[in-house]
Formats: C-alpha cells, sequence, structure tokens
C-alpha cells in the first residue's frame, strides 16, 4: 500500500490455453488495472475494471482466489495467500467506500495520469485489438471507466480555476494595499516586471507573474492534453460502439426476419395440423362413414377409397406370386355336363338369364349411343351406360378383350371354380358355398373387404356355368358364366347387400396349323365378353362409384386374364 493505491503480483486466469499467469495489479482511484508485469507500466495497462459496480466473490473451496465482476466482464485472480486475499477485499471494499465522483482527496494530478494511461491503453499497441473484436458491454464498461476519469479530471481542472481566480484576486488587493501605502513614492518600473522603492535605492519583488505550477500543484498543460485524450477515448470508444449498435441492428433485422418467416412457417403448419386433427378427431367415426347424413364430401370420399385401394392393390402385389405358383388340382368334369341346364329349383331362372345374356350381351355397341367408351387399353375395350334408380348408380358395364393362348373352357372353368378363387380375387374377405345345386351350379355366399368410408358389402349368388352350341360348323361354341343375386336362407350380417348379374361368355377362335402341325396355344385365342350390372346399395357417391369402376375393371380383367394364361400354358389345352 502506498497513499491511496495498492500494488501487487496476484495470479491472473487469462485463458484456458495459458491458465493462470502473474500479473502486476495495481487498484487506484476506485480502479483496478492490470499489467504483463512491473516493469512494463510505461506501455500500459493491459485491462481496467471500474469498481463502483463491481461484485467481489471470494470462493469458499479456495482460500486464495476471488473473482470480481463487472456486468459480463469477469476477472479471476489468486493472491499469495489467504492473508493477502482478505487484504486485497479489505482494500477494494475502502476504495469503493471512499470513492466519488467528484472526490477532492482523489483527483491528483499523478492519479489522473495514471488513470488516463490505464483508460487510453486502447490506443498502445499492447491493446489495439480492445477497438476491434470486444462487445458491446465491454464497451460499455470502458465508457464507466472514461466517465470516471473526465469528471476527476473535471474536477482537478475545476480546482486549477479556482486557484487562479484566488490568486489573482489576492495580487489585485495586493497591488491596491502597496499603492496606498506609498503613493508619494512613485517606484520605477523595470522591464523584469520588478517594482523599485525609490527612497532607499533597494531591490525588492513586489510582484511576480503567475506560473501555472504554482497554484496547488497543478500542471495545467499537461492536464489539458490528458483531459483532450480522455474526450479523444471517449468519442473513439463511441463511435466504435455505434458501429456495433448499427451492426447488431442489421444483425438483429435479419434475426428478426428468419424469426417471423420461421414463426409463419410454423403457423401455417399448426393450421394444418389443427385442420388435419379435426378432420381425424372423428376418422373412421359414424359421422363420416358412409350413409345419408354423411359429413364427409365426395372428393374426401374418394381420396379415401382411392388411398385405400392403393393399399390393398401393393398388399397383393407381394402376395399373388405366391398363390399363382400354388398347383390346386381341380377335377374338370366333361363338357357334356355343362351342356344341360340341370333340374333344380332354380334351373328355370338360370336358363332365363343365360338365354338373355346371349341374346343382348353379345350385341355390338358400335350403333348406340347409350354406351360410353370409358377405357381403351390394347384388346380391351370396356364400356358404360349411365343409369341411376332412386339416386343409387346401376350403370350397366360391359368390356371385350381378347386373350392368346387359352380357350373359352378354361377362362370360364377358372372364372366360376371357387377352388381357385382366392387365386385372383383380390377384393373378397371370405366366402363359401352355401349349396350346390347340380355339378355346374352353385350357390355362393361371399363378403368383400371393407374399403373405407364405404360400408362393407356382401352378396348372395348363384354361379352357373353353361356351353351353348353353335347353330353352323361356321360359329365357335360359346361358354358362359352368369352370375346373378338370388333369396335364400343363408343368415345375414350388418354388410350392406349388393345385387348383381353378371356374365363372363367367351367364345374360342382357332387359326389352323400350318401344314399337318397339331394345334399349340399360339393357334387359339379366347374373345371375352364380360357384363356387369351391379345394384350396389347404401349411399356411396354416384361420381364415387363410377370412378372407382373405372378403375376396378380394367385392373380385374388383366389380372384375371393373366392368371388363366399362366396356369394353363404348360398344360394340354381345353377345348
Amino acid at each position: 500500500n502506498k497513499g491511496n493505491q495498492t500494488r501487487h503480483t496476484n495470479c491472473l486466469w487469462t485463458n484456458y490455453i495459458h491458465g493462470w499467469q502473474d500479473r502486476w495489479v495495481v487498484l487506484k482511484n476506485n480502479t483496478l488495472s492490470y499489467y504483463k508485469s512491473q516493469d512494463e507500466r510505461e506501455f500500459g495497462c493491459r485491462g481496467s475494471l471500474c469498481l463502483s459496480k463491481a461484485v467481489i466473490t471470494p470462493l469458499e473451496f479456495d482460500e486464495c482466489r476471488l473473482d470480481i465482476s463487472v456486468n459480463d466482464s469477469v476477472w479471476y485472480l489468486r493472491a499469495i495467500d489467504s492473508e493477502h486475499r482478505h487484504q486485497w477485499i479489505n482494500s477494494i471494499e475502502l476504495h469503493r467506500a471512499e470513492s466519488g465522483y467528484g472526490s477532492e482527496s482523489s483527483l491528483r494530478r499523478h492519479g489522473s495520469m495514471v488513470s488516463l494511461t490505464s483508460a487510453t491503453s486502447g490506443y498502445s499497441t499492447t491493446s489495439t485489438s480492445s477497438f476491434k473484436g470486444h462487445s458491446l458491454r465491454e464497451k460499455l464498461a470502458e465508457m464507466e471507466t472514461f466517465r470516471d476519469i473526465l469528471c476527476r479530471q473535471v474536477d482537478t481542472l475545476q480546482k486549477y480555476f479556482d486557484g487562479c481566480a484566488d490568486a489573482v484576486s489576492k495580487d489585485e488587493l495586493q497591488r491596491d494595499t502597496i499603492v496606498d501605502d506609498d503613493e508619494d513614492d512613485f517606484p520605477n518600473t523595470r522591464s523584469d516586471g520588478e517594482f523599485i522603492h525609490n527612497n532607499n535605492g533597494s531591490k525588492e519583488k513586489l510582484f511576480q507573474c503567475l506560473s501555472p505550477k504554482d497554484i496547488n500543484g497543478i500542471d495545467f498543460k499537461g492536464e489539458a492534453i490528458t483531459f483532450k485524450a480522455t474526450t479523444a477515448g471517449i468519442l473513439a470508444t463511441l463511435s466504435h460502439c455505434m458501429d456495433l449498435m448499427v451492426k447488431r441492428e442489421d444483425s438483429w433485422q435479419k434475426r428478426l426476419d428468419k424469426e417471423l418467416e420461421k414463426r409463419r412457417r410454423i403457423e401455417e403448419g399448426y393450421k394444418s395440423a389443427l385442420s388435419e386433427l379435426k378432420k381425424k378427431s372423428h376418422f373412421r367415426g359414424p359421422d363420416y362413414e358412409e350413409g345419408p347424413n354423411s359429413l364427409i364430401n365426395e372428393d374426401e370420399f374418394f381420396d379415401a377409397v382411392e388411398a385405400a385401394l392403393d393399399r390393398q392393390d401393393k398388399i397383393e402385389e407381394q402376395s399373388h406370386t405366391e398363390k399363382w405358383r400354388i398347383q390346386r388340382s381341380s377335377p374338370v368334369p366333361p363338357g357334356d355336363v355343362y351342356s344341360t341346364m340341370g333340374s333344380h329349383r332354380f334351373a328355370d331362372k338360370v336358363e332365363e338369364m343365360v338365354q338373355n345374356h346371349m341374346t343382348y350381351s353379345l350385341q355390338d355397341m358400335g350403333g348406340d349411343a347409350n354406351w360410353q367408351l370409358v377405357v381403351e387399353e390394347g384388346e380391351m375395350k370396356v364400356y358404360r351406360r349411365e343409369v341411376e334408380e332412386n339416386g343409387i348408380v346401376l350403370d350397366p358395364l360391359k368390356a371385350t378383350h381378347s386373350v392368346k393362348g387359352v380357350t373359352g373352357h378354361e377362362v370360364c372353368h377358372y372364372f366360376w371354380d371357387t377352388d381357385v378363387r382366392n387365386d385372383w380375387e383380390t377384393t373378397i374377405e371370405n366366402f363359401n358355398v352355401v349349396e350346390t345345386l347340380s355339378e355346374n351350379a352353385v350357390i355362393v355366399y361371399q363378403t368383400h373387404k371393407r374399403v373405407w368410408p364405404a360400408s362393407q358389402r356382401d352378396v348372395l349368388y348363384l354361379s352357373a356355368m353353361r356351353k351353348i352350341l353353335a347353330n353352323n360348323e361356321n360359329n365357335p361354341d360359346t361358354w358362359l358364366v352368369c352370375n346373378f343375386s338370388v333369396d335364400h336362407d343363408n343368415p345375414t350380417n350388418r354388410c350392406v347387400r349388393a345385387k348383381i348379374n353378371i356374365a363372363m361368355i367367351c367364345q374360342t377362335l382357332v387359326s389352323p396349323p400350318e401344314g399337318d402341325r397339331e394345334i399349340s396355344r399360339d393357334n387359339i385365342t379366347c374373345k371375352i365378353t364380360y357384363v356387369a350390372n351391379v345394384n350396389p346399395g347404401g349411399w356411396a357417391p354416384a361420381s364415387v362409384l363410377r370412378a372407382v369402376a373405372k378403375r376396378e375393371y380394367p385392373k380385374f380383367l388383366k389380372r384375371f386374364t393373366g392368371y388363366v394364361q399362366e396356369k394353363t400354358s404348360v398344360k394340354p389345352i381345353l377345348f
């Protein structure tokens, strides 16, 4: 301790690389400064803290350490021992208690110069980086130090000016007194500024020009220079602060714009998620299922049905290969079995249906404007005639197709045989033969897979297979499978019962082989006519039913005929 300042070498934590380093620390005029060493003080301090708002924290686990923090700036110091740490804490608290803006006890020329050296060290080569990379908080802390220094310098200059004023007043008073006492003796004035009385002829210095150093020991010129340097430092720091604030304003504006854009996207996502949540809150609920008061519109209904059908298609694509590889041995009855209608209670109804299909289903649709061509893919053409009854879609559908390498008998056999039904039919959930009427006629009950939001459908129908002989040798025989709804005592469930009248009509066309070669599958073609009249029942929208029919019927024909071609490719031809 020397006067009102404390100086000692302490350990200062510099950074994570160098750790604790010995530094010369000076506590003076309520400002804590440190230098690299005692010998390098003339190069300026490495840093300083104003202790007006500092927080001193002695650590319990380290008896030599104390932390001094001002806002975000923290100094970590270690004294030689606990006693020295206690002395430093007491000295700091004493300086803080005695310090104050405009305190005369702390405003002395030497103290002002040392404080200035610490504060203006930013101009030195050792501290140039302080104006480059420091944050705004550090610059504001520098402004606090500059303010303290400037206040002390203002008080010092004010003291000098007050001293000047007092000296001038005393000089005038003394001059007036001497003139009054010696008004009879007029002194001669010398060029050196001295007044000499004439009565004794001796020289006596009565008045002397004031020297700046004679007033309270203050060097006005030095104080003026330091004052100018301090104000220049303040202006430079203010300029730097303004630059930082402008840069920060731009940075914050960009961040604000990003946050606003991010918030906009989040709000849009939230609204979208909320909307989806509202839709899914009753997902598969009764209000959104097929019905007269359904809350789902036609577009949403179709989207849901299409999505469900796509999922089913993907599942079937993974499993259909395995199904087709399974070899099932189903005996084929002789062709004569299918030539008669059989003797059972629905025999007359079966004959009526067969004759209607032979009469109307095989008619050419080229001249009928009521039939619309909706799908054409190679040899396959699908026609539709729009019919509605009481708001229910009853559109008759007719499709024609030509398949090489198979016969009409083979196509109708695989279409009618219930043993292989699950191999190619992908829409059936389960089915069973309710009653066998004859060798070529059975009653089948089947339920179809549900496609939400549509209700699940079931069908109870009679399936009969017939062979219609040609009227002359030039025309081919016709094979036919007709499926139509009938009444039966089979118990019903909660499904919507659909009514059907479907026919698969096939004719085999043979092109004579060359020479004496036998007829091969390359010489045969099956001409297929598929007709379907379906009453789906329920309340499904008409547009959805038509769109699904347009999508599913061509897929069914291609899938089924492909299955027959694969199954019969290595088997003998069944005419």
